[in-house]
């Protein structure tokens, strides 16, 4: 939903959220308004996070929160770990892959300490390896998102058989 900057109105979040889950869908990404959230405007951030959270967990369906962290200071970025906590948001993820970078450490940290339990963090972008793949997971993170998968297990089938 909102794709790739967050920039559509609520409502056009909330019908892509309703058209996505009656053609099946079961998890959605959506991506917080860029705009609102630099300037701050938190109040207009939660609702617009809400709304989606809402229509996808009635359906029993999950959202993921795209922050798009490379546009975003750490304060933007644990105010969204706080908010996604307080709407009922089932994960928090650093980007959608159209921003200049994807899972850094830092942020990942940062992500996993300022995100309830109940939310979980997703890494996208920049992880290729299952080398990467474990530094991640042991950070914290529950699901990665990766253009990689197969090399990654081919990787882990490698190591595998050779122990």
């Amino acid at each position: 939903m909102g794709f790739p900057h967050g920039g559509h109105l609520t409502r056009v979040k909330v019908y892509e959220a309703e058209q996505a889950i009656a053609d099946g869908a079961r998890e959605l990404d959506m991506v917080v308004n860029i705009g609102l959230v630099l300037g701050k405007e938190w109040k207009a951030v939660a609702d617009d996070i809400r709304a989606v959270v809402d229509v996808a967990h009635a359906a029993r369906a999950i959202v993921k929160v795209i922050f798009e962290n490379c546009f975003l200071q750490n304060e933007h970025k644990e105010q969204l770990c706080r908010i996604c906590g307080e709407v009922g948001a089932d994960f928090v993820k650093t980007s959608t892959g159209y921003g200049s970078s994807g899972s850094d450490d830092e942020d990942l940290k940062l992500m996993r300490r300022a995100s309830p339990p109940s939310v979980q963090v997703k890494a996208a972008g920049g992880v290729r390896t299952l080398d990467r793949l474990l530094a991640v997971r042991a950070l914290g993170v529950t699901r990665v998102g990766a253009t990689a998968t197969k090399a990654i297990l081919d990787e882990c089938r490698q190591r595998l058989a050779a122990n």
